[in-house]
């Protein structure tokens, strides 16, 4: 069944819809939206230290704080540990830029990637490799919108992600994702599961918000 082409964007008020209503701060403009390139997110990290994704050929600065980087390298850490007992794959941080769709670069916080992707084993040598990783961990922001996320699950799935993770510190939660339209919440006394993308691994999300204090009651 054919997808039904987006509605076509005439204003700044029809671009921030299209990317999920995400703060207007995030959209870069130099490049003009529709006009930015995976040169420009490469020379957006390279010269400017910015991580931007490139979305509908516009530079989307990825939403990102002390305590997100904090709870993804933990996380990375413990898929290090898993990995260097279980040689099943390798991971990328929150600099692991991929094309997962032709003119799509998205950059998630954190990513495991099997083997099987990967021919000789060997890491792809580009800043921008033409891939798309097994598991994609999202650790949400302020910044970040409902909208903007699921757009990023859809896609994340459509370039063959067999597993996403979305974890909310403020709230202390995560939501794990097997497709698009299935998901189930995790809550601060249970456990991550790396089903059968990372089989045996787990980690409970008391352990990963150790260090995270909890928001003041209002």
């Amino acid at each position: 069944m054919a997808t039904a082409a987006p509605p076509p964007i005439r204003n700044l008020a029809d671009l921030r819809k299209r990317l999920g209503g995400i703060p207007l701060e995030r959209i870069w403009f130099h490049p003009a939206p529709g006009t930015a390139t995976e040169k420009d997110v490469v020379e957006a990290e390279e010269h400017k230290q910015r991580l931007c994704e490139l979305v509908d050929g516009t530079l989307v600065e990825k939403a990102m704080g002390f305590e997100e980087s904090q709870l993804a390298w933990r996380l990375g850490h413990l898929f290090g540990s898993y990995l260097d007992q279980n040689d099943l794959g390798t991971c990328v941080g929150e600099a692991g830029m991929m094309r997962i769709a032709p003119g799509l670069v998205r950059i998630p916080d954190l990513s495991f990637i099997s083997w099987d992707k990967l021919p000789g084993r060997l890491l792809p040598g580009k800043p921008v490799p033409d891939l798309a990783p097994d598991l994609a961990v999202e650790v949400l922001s302020e910044g970040n919108t409902k909208r903007e996320m699921d757009r990023k699950v859809e896609e994340y799935f459509e370039a063959g992600v067999r597993l996403v993770w979305l974890i909310d510190p403020k709230k202390r939660t995560a939501r794990v994702y097997s497709n698009p339209r299935r998901s189930i919440l995790v809550r601060e006394d249970q456990s991550l599961d790396g089903g059968d993308v990372l089989p045996g691994f787990s980690v409970a999300l008391a352990v990963l918000f150790r260090h995270i204090p909890r928001p003041r009651k209002k």
